[in-house]
């Protein structure tokens, strides 16, 4: 299976069997195919194939990307975002997954009303709380809630997060179920919904999915192996 496009096809097929033996619709699953690293020529590819959602880590590289590609292309960045690249970020994206905290969610909101639009923006969520990974902590996020929903141009979408890795699929499963259930809760004590949740990468979606992920994020699977570039010497 070395073509993108029966790769992309074949990504498609696993979401819908782990939706389907879950009792979920198929349909309530959407694939952000994550580019991060390949060329446009690889993201025309995806979209001959009838992909239009893409994912980046980096606001350069839509920066970079968005202008050589069709206006229907849907960006998310899915990548920390820094408070000083929210204004250039903002008018190309569909959607943000990485508001990790009550500052930069105020920083989109006043920047989104500068500009008359309004920031679709999911709360990443450090479950595990790695030193590494940026996210509201599960106190944080239930502290800061009533702040995070009195901000008039944040539409908040739902939450995501990035579970420790483990090579061990099913070890992931914890870390989703408690991402659900924080949905749930927050969407009782908030009182307005969090519909989606943004979960599941290429090593792990099907249980995502199982799970209740209603954005899956593949990039691998799909793209192949990415190469980094080494800094010059």
């Amino acid at each position: 299976m070395n073509r993108l496009s029966d790769r992309l096809q074949a990504i498609r097929d696993r979401i819908a069997a782990a939706a389907q033996r879950c009792g979920r619709d198929p349909a309530s699953v959407e694939l952000l195919a994550v580019s991060k690293t390949f060329p446009v020529e690889a993201i025309r590819e995806a979209m001959d194939a009838g992909q239009l959602l893409f994912g980046e880590n980096k606001v350069q590289e839509i920066l970079l990307k968005a202008p050589q590609l069709p206006a229907e292309v849907q960006w998310h960045l899915i990548g920390h975002l820094q408070s000083n690249k929210v204004r250039k970020v903002l008018p190309h994206v569909r959607a943000i997954h990485s508001v990790d905290s009550l500052d930069l969610a105020r920083d989109v909101d006043r920047i989104a009303g500068e500009l008359g639009l309004m920031a679709k923006v999911y709360l990443e969520v450090n479950l595990a709380e790695e030193g590494s990974k940026h996210g509201f902590g599960v106190e944080e996020v239930r502290a800061n809630l009533e702040a995070l929903r009195a901000l008039k141009r944040l539409e908040i979408q739902g939450l995501m997060c990035i579970p420790p890795f483990d090579e061990e699929a099913e070890k992931s499963r914890p870390y989703f179920v408690q991402l659900r259930e924080l949905r749930e809760e927050l969407e009782q004590r908030g009182g307005a919904p969090l519909p989606l949740l943004s979960m599941g990468m290429s090593h792990d979606f099907e249980i995502a999915v199982e799970e209740g992920a209603t954005m899956v994020r593949v990039g691998s699977a799909i793209f192949g192996e990415r190469t980094y570039s080494k800094p010059a010497a």
